[in-house]
């Protein structure tokens, strides 16, 4: 906060050193072997913790979780389509959407996560209620997270009635970005799905972030297909392919042709590690230039019942998934849940550095690999220079 310091002594870098911070402004404006606090300070002792940067949760879905009200067991059956069509059954039953939502934000804040990406459903059923309702959670947690809304076709864009419309409104209302979903499987018509979503991304001036889950040769076509675009649009940095199951499955000439493409047109890629699907090869993708970046996605939702919005925990399951075992390759789980999405998001990625932002956590570990092996307890949660959650219970 403007005007305000504090000295947060007695902490332990990434790489195990001690150090004392300073943060001013909302900044870290100086880090040092010990610092002695000025009488107009306050002094925060981390007791020898670790301290490590917020977490980036780059793909959840707030509107549809479950968080906060009466467990429930999982209804809909194995499809894609069964999921979508019980999740719309269902809406008119549950907690309104701001109140679902505010109870994960707390738990992702108190969790160390900084920044969401949150995708949010429009249909003709609901227009743009839960987008405006997102909005006012933004709103409502902007000193404690910042987040960004991608407008979520989730029931398709050729085959429903006016989502084009739904969508250019709902960047117009405050939305930051356009979504799209398997334009083979759910539209059946690869060419136009992303010919709408690219044209209004152009028009708009905002970035895709478009979900593909679709396998084998419809996949590949699909992320082909977004990286013609993104480079015929001029959009680098701009796109997001969301999950690309097809690249964990994908012979070694697919997978390189594709991850050249993705790095050549600037198109990043963000993974949830899910345990059902096959999972891109996170170091070869970011080995040829692909930015990879993660999210919790589904989180005690009408699609899944797991998850509390933990992206530390999530880097431990991307690692477990990977094979991950020496502290370099646990280094890179950490930085797809921390640096990356900061980069993808547009957001400072200097980590814990002077004139970087004041946004961390505190756990009990002594270097950032065990931090991931583990995913200890955070133990203070820092934002703008402020303390916004103790031991993982959010502070309002």
């Amino acid at each position: 906060m403007k005007g305000q310091s504090s000295v947060l002594s007695n902490v332990r870098l990434a790489g195990g050193e001690a150090a004392d911070i300073r943060i001013a402004d909302g900044l870290i404006s100086e880090i040092a072997g010990t610092i002695t606090p000025r009488e107009d300070e306050e002094t925060i002792d981390a007791g020898g913790d670790l301290i490590l940067p917020g977490l980036v949760d780059g793909h959840m879905h707030l509107d549809k979780t479950l968080t906060g009200t009466p467990w429930q067991g999982h209804r809909a059956g194995p499809t894609r389509a069964s999921r979508i069509e019980t999740e719309r059954d269902m809406r008119a039953e549950l907690a309104p959407v701001e109140t679902r939502a505010s109870n994960l934000v707390k738990l992702c804040i108190g969790h160390g996560t900084s920044a969401i990406r949150t995708h949010v459903d429009i249909d003709p059923t609901i227009g743009l209620k839960h987008v405006e309702a997102l909005l006012r959670v933004r709103e409502d947690f902007a000193d404690t997270v910042d987040m960004q809304l991608v407008a979520f076709p989730q029931s398709g864009v050729q085959s429903q009635s006016g989502i084009a419309d739904y969508l250019s409104a709902a960047i117009d209302a405050g939305a930051d970005l356009v979504g799209g979903i398997d334009p083979i499987a759910v539209d059946d018509d690869l060419d136009g799905q992303l010919d709408t979503l690219f044209d209004i991304a152009e028009k708009k001036g905002v970035g895709i972030d478009i979900h593909l889950h679709d396998a084998g040769q419809n996949g590949q076509k699909e992320i082909a297909g977004v990286v013609r675009r993104a480079k015929a649009h001029g959009m680098a940095g701009k796109v997001t392919v969301s999950h690309g199951f097809c690249l964990g499955a994908a012979d070694e000439d697919a997978l390189y042709t594709l991850a050249d493409g993705m790095a050549e047109a600037g198109v990043s890629l963000v993974t949830h590690g899910g345990g059902a699907s096959p999972l891109p090869p996170v170091k070869e993708l970011r080995k040829r230039g692909v930015e990879v970046f993660a999210g919790n996605d589904d989180v005690r939702d009408t699609w899944s019942p797991l998850g509390d919005g933990d992206m530390l925990e999530r880097a431990t399951l991307i690692a477990w998934r990977s094979g991950y075992r020496t502290d370099d390759d646990l280094l890179v789980a950490l930085d797809c849940v921390s640096a990356a999405g900061k980069r993808v998001l547009g957001h400072d990625d200097r980590g814990i550095a002077v004139g970087a932002p004041a946004d961390f956590f505190t756990v009990s570990a002594e270097v950032a690999a065990e931090a991931v092996a583990r995913h200890p307890q955070r133990k203070l949660v820092f934002k703008k220079g402020r303390i916004v959650a103790r031991d993982e219970v959010f502070i309002s």
